[in-house]
């Protein structure tokens, strides 16, 4: 017996109400992803990058984006962006540590 796309256990053919709104919710989610994958794919966003991560951190990632209201794809875009962009440099400098060790030696006894 085949099922249905539904995956609701019933033979191949129309799915009952019951199933049709238990699903449409999923189906929302779905076509809103794959709107926005293609205006991305559109913007030049165009290159996949796979990577493995923990099953905690792929958690987190996916409660804070469902916080935020955007996919976890275009979170972890920002949080990349902004890492590789913005304010990436030290709280103090090389330069600033040797200074701050030196007067802390000269000052003291």
């Amino acid at each position: 017996m085949m099922v249905d796309r539904w995956g609701n256990g019933q033979p191949t053919g129309r799915p009952d109400k019951a199933a049709v709104v238990a699903r449409a919710p999923a189906v929302r989610k779905e076509c809103t992803d794959g709107e926005v994958e293609a205006v991305e794919n559109e913007a030049g966003l165009q290159v996949p990058l796979s990577l493995r991560i923990t099953k905690d951190l792929d958690a987190q990632l996916k409660r804070r984006a469902a916080a935020e209201q955007v996919s976890p794809s275009a979170l972890v875009r920002r949080i990349l962006n902004q890492a590789l962009h913005g304010g990436g440099e030290p709280v103090l400098t090389v330069e600033q540590v040797e200074g701050i060790a030196r007067r802390v030696i000269r000052e003291s006894p």
